[in-house]
């Protein structure tokens, strides 16, 4: 409820597509329990028919070696096999899922995020045949390299889209070179938006707008709404659309949304 609750918020103050994760209650940790998508999205959707539905297929990639055995998997891996980490992708069928394109140390400490060559090519093959649209996340260069050799290789319809996370420990930096440079690395047609982490978020909006890109904010990436003040997704949004807006241009509603990404109508 506190989820669809937030997507809902956000989608009140302007944001074209929420993105959802489902965490488990109690703990808070990330799940990919199958219920609670399909309770988050039956709550979206009886209270607003419109908004774009991204739902993430991060969880389920994570690896940590045992302190005994690094050859071994410890507490805290989520690896799940490419059918897996879509399952709830075939049934729920959102119009946007998320791939992540590529193995990273994401982060500090003892863990990393694998997605190898051969699983991410099964998985964006699995969302192509659900006829949902691949957000393309890309946390490095080598991602970037690689969703062009899935465009390449015909396992992601056009307009491909690409999302440029940029500032995640140990992926790419934010700064305004390295989104410049992943910017004119996409391919022709491309449809991209990129973000900054932490206090780099609202820098981020500004950079993509001037580039001719579009943006996403969020808690996933970002707590605060200036220094003291904790955020909502709704007043992150908010503020995003003001600064899009005093830079001349405007934010999307989730039709025109969908007419730039040339998404499926809803329901078919």
């Amino acid at each position: 409820e506190e989820i669809a609750n937030s997507a809902l918020g956000a989608a009140e103050m302007g944001a074209a597509i929420v993105h959802l994760h489902v965490r488990e209650p109690g703990s808070g940790k990330p799940s990919m329990e199958i219920a609670y998508y399909r309770e988050v999205v039956a709550r979206i959707r009886d209270r607003n028919k419109d908004v774009i539905l991204n739902i993430t297929t991060g969880p389920g990639g994570r690896f940590v070696p045992s302190d005994e055995d690094p050859k071994i998997f410890g507490p805290g891996t989520t690896l799940l096999a490419p059918e897996k980490r879509v399952e709830h992708i075939a049934l729920l069928k959102p119009e946007i899922c998320t791939l992540d394109c590529g193995t990273l140390n994401f982060g500090d400490g003892n863990s990393i995020v694998v997605q190898t060559p051969a699983q991410l090519r099964e998985q964006a093959r699995l969302i192509k045949s659900y006829g949902v649209k691949p957000e393309m996340e890309i946390f490095d260069s080598g991602n970037l390299w690689f969703a062009k050799q899935l465009c390449a290789e015909g396992l992601i319809d056009g307009p491909p889209l690409f999302q440029l996370c940029l500032g995640i420990p140990w992926g790419a930096p934010y700064d305004t070179e390295t989104m410049a440079y992943q910017k004119a690395q996409l391919p022709e047609g491309a449809i991209w938006a990129a973000f900054g982490i932490g206090r780099n978020e609202f820098p981020a909006v500004a950079q993509a707008v001037l580039l001719g890109g579009h943006v996403r904010v969020g808690l996933e990436d970002n707590l605060w709404l200036e220094r003291g003040v904790h955020a909502s997704n709704g007043t992150l949004v908010e503020k995003a659309v003001k600064i899009i807006q005093l830079l001349g241009t405007n934010v999307a509603t989730p039709d025109e949304g969908r007419e730039i990404l040339k998404l499926k109508p809803r329901g078919k």
